[in-house]
């Protein structure tokens, strides 16, 4: 009997082994819920559908993301039209894979489909796995509904006929595939030529797909042609694509094209290629000096080239050896070479190389290092399709966008991820290993179900698909299960069980597929590759401590699982699982090869880890302590992370200690969690404060995760997955060029693959808020009379301890310090006074034109005493400010004069903004300013005259008293690495995007800028 049968197991679903009456879905409680979400800028209705139902522990948030992304909105059978119930998405897909098993041979009787069925549905219900976004749009439409989609251009490869074959319709196969990389070559026309490149990637980013390419292979300018002449160069050709991808995106889909683009270190235009973005920000930093719109969707970046891509540079070791040695030979040198003419090749400096490269880096977050030998160490295939050891098409040369996917090129792979914490029981505190590996098992055969029946967007990837069938399964929600175990994200405890976990999802996956290899075979090119494969195999296993033997063909020593350290930490069934299925990794594919040639990625998981209801996405550590819950009625809530009530429980505290830490963590003002900050909690040990360390700064909190605490998590998981990791390393504003080379030199040393590196401040483009919009927030100002704001004034100085919050009016007296803020709408010229009290307080707003004589001017000296008084009175400005905010009226559009506001609604909005940047809030206008900025500098070289007044007791030395300002207004977290600056969501408008992997995610509705 095969050894596969023995996934075909009861684990979840035993209660329905004797029990004919209840199905899978019978097992969950479900209950009607009702969608309805808006974009925020227009209010306009994105998605509104009633009565739909779902298991009832879902939240409202994964409910949304659900029913917008991923319910069929068109075509399904019945009265609505349209799917209604997570029941019917749950069936579509997995009856499809279950079915494409049977096809495959996998799955042989009704009752091993049965069991796969019941297993399957029960954990995507239950939220235990996810497979990426397009299986959701497209897996099982056909099976299910009938719906068939028509032809279109997509193919798969007939095994009978032995050949790519256009599929019938779209829907009959599924395309199931999110990442792709292709290749092109050093030709006009023709196959994988660069005017085919622009139709391939077209046709992927048409389908909401990304694309990742090195283009190496093209000359170089200057470099001779065949027919005479010379080349125009590689950047000639990358900007045209640029241009496309961009068009792409703004001719109707709703994500910015994903598009990775690499580059060899020795190609001759690496310096330009190297500095491209870098000098676009330049550009774009001038245009918007010159009054241009500089929001990233703006006016300025839409003029310059190089935004539609994530740039990367492969290093070679050679290259990173040299880098090493500089500082005892700085005179190191590398060979910039022609692809085709050797008379334009020249020895460059590695030192000037290198400090353009983190330079550019530092400055506009592009290029990232790709480690092009690493990758090629742990490639499974270097033989390919023809046996060429050494040839550029046989290598690992690019990457999808999010940098997780690395194989052949014209190769694709769909994912899948799990969710970590579902298997922890926080009532024991255990991990259920067991129920872990089940999972990771049938996940690995639906990714294969997937392949076999596939299809594919070019013929060269059907047939290569097919050839390796390579799949991604990865994990999310790491952070979550970190921090319930009392472990700090940047620990050796931490990273040892993150690298068991990752270790159990790559072995149990090869053991499985070695499994499916005994029943029908391994992957076509496997006996080409066998010994390659074999050597990565036990690479891998010698990581995970399943085999005592020296590593083959590696530049470094990996890091590997400390099994001592496993048992410590009371995971004693993880270490000898993990050592057991790479036991049976080896031993199997020895004895049968594999029929998948990669199994695992870890993917950014965004939208699918909302759906999950993950806490965290990936591997990332959390974001902050503040989780922001959609209500079902809508809006939101705020409240604190509850993940760190179980961890205080597993730590020890007692549920009167804990409630007072979550008290303090989650104290509200106005709704809203105040703070969100740890330090200083009631009842909790200083030691214990690494445990819940954030991304960035919480509040007015100082701790955070040290950049290298990044790097050294993705070091300790890479070796033990097939493919990469999507991660971008945040660093604050304040770090220098040399703490880029600091990151980017022992993510060499430790054996990472490839990352990125994001310095807080290097987009010039408008920082977006990463917390709650406060449109969104419960109190209704905007609505209040000027005597209900009053009102409102006085209850709120009852609750302040401030001297200053009385409900008695403070007059300003005598000369006032302040910032005047110029700013022309259409042909209006506005001047906005702000003036600030003895106290650094806004106290006083005018507002003024060049319309003398015009009711414009007695309306805004109407409106400049309204709202002085209202600040005099105590209303908090930023009150005000979101009173007058978004309200349209004309004049209104681009704003001219003004350095940081370029397009408002109204003078009222003009007005909001203008008091938001004096309170240090730049979440709402278009330009972030400098540091050195005027805005930002604190008024103390200002002097604030106080004359004596009247009743003033009189003295004999009685003068004028001077008084300097020293009030700083900005409010940014110190050293906050993970504020993003470049980006309103493109679906919902929404601001709360945020860094996932190498690419971004919004918050609110789960889209995505990269291909998952």
């Amino acid at each position: 009997m095969s050894k596969l049968k023995q996934l075909f197991k009861r684990y979840y679903t035993k209660e329905l082994e004797n029990n004919k009456e209840k199905t899978v879905y019978d097992l969950f409680d479900w209950e009607k819920r009702d969608v309805l979400l808006k974009d925020y800028k227009s209010g306009r209705i994105l998605t509104e559908m009633r009565d739909l139902e779902f298991p009832s522990f879902y939240s409202q948030n994964a409910v949304d993301i659900i029913a917008s992304k991923y319910f069929r909105k068109a075509g399904v059978p019945g009265e609505l039209g349209y799917e209604n119930s997570m029941r019917q998405v749950a069936h579509r897909m997995v009856s499809f894979w279950a079915d494409a098993l049977v096809d495959d041979g996998l799955i042989d009787t009704d009752e091993d489909r049965s069991i796969f069925y019941d297993e399957m549905v029960y954990g995507l219900l239950n939220q235990m796995y996810a497979p990426n976004s397009p299986q959701w749009f497209n897996t099982g439409l056909k099976q299910s509904y009938g719906i068939s989609g028509g032809k279109n251009d997509l193919f798969y490869f007939d095994p009978v006929e032995r050949k790519v074959v256009l599929s019938e319709d779209s829907y009959s196969r599924t395309q199931a595939s999110a990442c792709f990389i292709l290749s092109v070559e050093d030709k006009l026309l023709g196959s994988h030529s660069i005017s085919e490149q622009y139709v391939t990637e077209t046709k992927l980013f048409k389908g909401g797909s990304g694309t990742g390419t090195n283009f190496s292979a093209i000359r170089g300018v200057g470099e001779k042609l065949s027919g005479g002449g010379v080349s125009s160069g590689l950047m000639s050709f990358l900007k045209g694509l640029d241009r496309n991808a961009g068009a792409i995106k703004s001719g109707g889909t709703t994500r910015r094209a994903a598009k990775m683009v690499c580059l060899d270190i020795d190609h001759p235009e690496i310096e330009t290629f190297i500095m491209w973005k870098a000098k676009e920000e330049d550009k774009v930093r001038a245009l918007a000096k010159m009054g241009y719109d500089a929001d990233m969707d703006g006016e300025a970046y839409e003029t310059v080239s190089g935004q539609n891509s994530n740039n990367s540079v492969r290093l070679t070791d050679e290259f990173m050896d040299k880098v090493m040695a500089l500082r005892n030979d700085p005179d190191q040198e590398i060979t910039l070479r022609g692809r085709m003419d050797e008379r334009v090749n020249r020895n460059v400096k590695v030192k000037d190389l290198w400090d353009k490269f983190n330079e550019a880096a530092w400055k506009s977050a592009d290029p990232a290092p790709q480690f092009t030998d690493t990758f090629n160490a742990w490639h499974t295939c270097p033989a390919g399709e023809d046996g060429e050891i050494g040839a550029h098409h046989n290598r690992l040369n690019s990457t999808n966008p999010c940098g997780e996917y690395a194989f052949l090129d014209d190769t694709s792979c769909n994912l899948a991820s799990i969710n970590l914490y579902k298997f922890y029981d926080a009532d024991t505190n255990r991990f259920d290993v067991e129920g872990y590996s089940h999972i990771i098992g049938l996940s690995q055969l639906l990714l294969e179900g997937s392949i076999q029946w596939g299809q594919f967007p070019t013929e060269d990837i059907a047939r290569k698909t097919y050839m390796f069938r390579t799949t991604g399964l990865g994990i999310a929600n790491l952070a979550s299960l970190l921090m319930a175990l009392g472990m700090p994200y940047d620990s050796d405890e931490a990273r040892t069980l993150a690298a068991a976990l990752t270790g159990m999802i790559t072995g149990k996956s090869y053991a499985v597929s070695a499994m499916m290899a005994e029943k029908v075979g391994p992957f076509e090119k496997f006996e080409l590759n066998r010994p390659y494969m074999l050597r990565v195999i036990r690479n891998h296993a010698r990581v995970a401590g399943a085999l005592d033997s020296e590593y083959e063909g590696l530049h470094y020593i990996p890091y590997s699982v400390d099994h001592e350290k496993l048992e410590a930490l009371g995971q004693e069934g993880l270490s000898e699982t993990l050592k057991s299925v790479w036991t049976d990794a080896l031993s199997l594919g020895e004895d049968h090869g594999y029929r998948n040639a990669q199994v695992s990625v870890i993917a950014p998981t965004g939208t699918i880890s909302f759906a999950m209801d993950c806490a965290a996405t990936s591997l990332e550590p959390f974001f902050s302590h503040v989780v922001y819950k959609k209500l079902v009625g809508g809006g939101f809530m705020t409240i604190a992370n509850p993940i760190i009530s179980v961890a205080l429980k597993n730590l020890g505290y007692s549920p009167e200690e804990t409630e007072d830490i979550m008290a303090y963590i989650g104290a509200e003002e106005n709704g809203m969690v105040k703070d969100g900050k740890i330090e200083g909690a009631p009842h909790l040990k200083e030691e214990h404060y690494p445990i819940f360390d954030t991304a960035n700064t919480c509040g007015t909190g100082k701790r955070y995760i040290h950049h290298m605490g990044h790097v050294l998590m993705v070091a300790a998981l890479t070796p033990l997955v097939s493919g990469a990791i999507s991660k971008t390393v945040n660093l604050p504003r304040e770090a220098t060029v040399e703490d880029f080379k600091d990151v980017v030199v022992l993510s060499w040393k430790t054996g990472v693959k490839g990352i990125s590196l994001y310095r807080d401040g290097s987009k010039y483009a408008q920082p977006l808020n990463t917390r709650l919009d406060a449109e969104v927030r419960n109190l209704d100002l905007e609505n209040l009379t000027y005597d209900a704001l009053l009102k409102f004034a006085k209850e709120a100085q009852k609750k302040e301890s401030a001297p200053a919050q009385t409900s008695v009016r403070e007059k300003m007296k005598g000369i006032r310090a302040g910032h005047t803020h110029p700013a022309q709408i259409e042909d209006v010229k506005i001047y906005t006074t702000v003036n600030r009290n003895e106290r650094g307080e806004i106290s006083e707003i005018y507002i003024t034109t060049d319309r003398e004589g015009t009711l414009i001017t007695g309306l805004l000296n109407s409106l400049s005493k309204t709202i002085s008084v209202m600040l005099q009175y105590h209303i908090p400005p930023k009150d005000i400010s979101r009173m007058l905010r978004g309200q349209k009226y004309e004049p209104y559009g681009f704003v001219s004069k003004h350095p940081y506001i370029k397009n408002v609604t109204s003078i009222s909005d003009l007005i909001s903004k203008v008091i938001d940047l004096e309170l240090g809030d730049f979440s709402r206008v278009q330009v972030k300013p400098e540091a050195d900025d005027l805005i930002n500098r604190p008024l103390k070289n200002v002097a604030r005259i106080v004359m004596k007044s009247e009743e003033s007791p009189k003295k004999e030395d009685s003068k004028p008293v001077l008084k300097l300002e020293t009030q700083t207004v900005i409010k940014d977290a110190e050293k906050n690495g993970e504020k993003l600056y470049d980006s309103v969501c493109p679906n919902c408008s929404s601001t709360r995007m945020v860094r996932n992997g190498t690419c971004k995610v919004c918050l609110d509705c789960g889209s995505t800028t990269g291909c998952s």
